[in-house]
């Protein structure tokens, strides 16, 4: 059975990284001034760099040595494609994972969504601590406001974006157009990914999975439901 994996943030909560809606989680962690929901974004790039990559770097950078767990190892074989930027998936030895919001461990050249750029090493240790949002834009190589073509942008999907082939859009949906079956693990279907990779299903009549403690009901009738961690789940 061509069985295709879907993770969200849910799976890497046992690495200790928060999850989005979780009380220590992104989304209720913005900046002094703004919301999570307006900091990630184009916009904010583009127009306060200092402000949005300040946030960023302590918002998601801090999490970068953070390692794998059984979920990710067991996960290491399978077909999958995750929401979630850690890179712990990679860790774990999968080599062919999509990493359909991005990486933080990359970034890449600012450019118009769309056109194809270059995927770069993030330069996150190069990074000063004591001089946190000066040496970001030296790095990023920021002046005033990013420019096309030279400045850095990490490689994150933000809020303002959309699903583009630098992101493995089509051979994502090429997995979920062939798969028999769709798991779906740790995720509460509030980006745009887990609603594509649904209609697929019930389009092809994809038999699914849904794997979390509180799972969202979703309107299909092919679909089966274990209320329980990832981890519980693999040990099954």
């Amino acid at each position: 059975m061509n069985t295709l994996y879907i993770t969200g943030a849910g799976v890497s909560a046992e690495s200790s990284i928060p999850t989005f809606r979780g009380e220590d989680g992104f989304w209720s962690i913005g900046s002094r001034n703004y919301t999570p929901m307006e900091m990630a974004t184009r916009k904010m790039y583009t127009q306060k760099p200092a402000d949005f990559l300040a946030w960023y770097y302590h918002r998601f950078a801090t999490y970068r040595h953070h390692g794998p767990n059984d979920v990710h190892r067991w996960l290491a074989n399978k077909n999958l494609i995750t929401q979630n930027i850690d890179g712990l998936d990679g860790k774990a030895g999968n080599k062919d994972y999509i990493a359909i919001h991005g990486r933080l461990d990359k970034v890449t050249t600012f450019h118009e969504q769309g056109e194809d750029t270059k995927i770069l090493d993030a330069p996150w240790d190069k990074i000063d601590p004591n001089d946190t949002v000066n040496s970001l834009l030296e790095h990023f190589k920021i002046k005033e406001k990013p420019e096309l073509n030279i400045s850095l942008k990490p490689f994150v999907l933000l809020f303002d974006e959309f699903y583009t082939n630098l992101y493995r859009m089509n051979e994502a949906e090429q997995k979920m157009q062939s798969a028999d079956k769709i798991v779906f693990m740790g995720t509460s279907f509030s980006v745009n990914i887990t609603n594509i990779a649904l209609n697929i299903a019930m389009n092809n009549n994809i038999s699914v999975e849904v794997i979390d403690p509180d799972p969202v009901i979703l309107p299909y009738k092919n679909i089966k439901y274990y209320r329980m961690t990832a981890s519980e789940y693999i040990s099954l």
